[in-house]
């Protein structure tokens, strides 16, 4: 198969990790309300816990990095030629760097809970999980508008 075949099966796959890591992105600090909750030690904090690893270890990490590697194996076929003064882009890839560093602090938040050592309420989780449905949205009318 030829490169220019093997494109919209890697965009598929992007698209596809995509969404798997947004899902993750939306779903964890639900999760995170939830636990709030749940008092140190019980059972319903314990199982918090699991999940919380489980969702982060084994679909958003795997998601995300997904995500970035498909995208840029996508610009790269395309070449760097092609985006040339297409500032959606470089809005685009910047937007998908702060979608990124709320990954990091998703996990800074989980290693809290873990260790029993929360310090925000349910309420910053609720707003926090706001975050990453504008920045879906922005990246959304990048890529589909392109307005610049």
């Amino acid at each position: 198969m030829s490169a220019s075949g093997l494109y919209p099966w890697i965009k598929a796959l992007h698209v596809v990790a995509v969404i798997s890591w947004m899902a993750g992105l939306l779903y964890l600090p639900r999760l995170f309300v939830y636990h709030c909750g749940a008092e140190a030690g019980s059972a319903a904090s314990e199982t918090f816990k699991v999940m919380e690893r489980r969702l982060m270890g084994a679909i958003m990490t795997p998601a995300m990095l997904a995500s970035w590697i498909l995208g840029l194996v996508l610009i790269s076929m395309l070449g760097i030629e092609a985006f040339r003064g297409s500032h959606w882009l470089m809005v685009k890839i910047s937007l998908v760097v702060v979608l990124s560093g709320l990954h990091l602090l998703l996990i800074r938040h989980l290693r809290a809970f873990a260790g029993d050592r929360n310090r925000h309420s349910a309420r910053y989780f609720r707003i926090l999980n706001e975050v990453p449905t504008v920045l879906m949205i922005a990246i959304v009318v990048m890529v589909v508008v392109r307005p610049f």
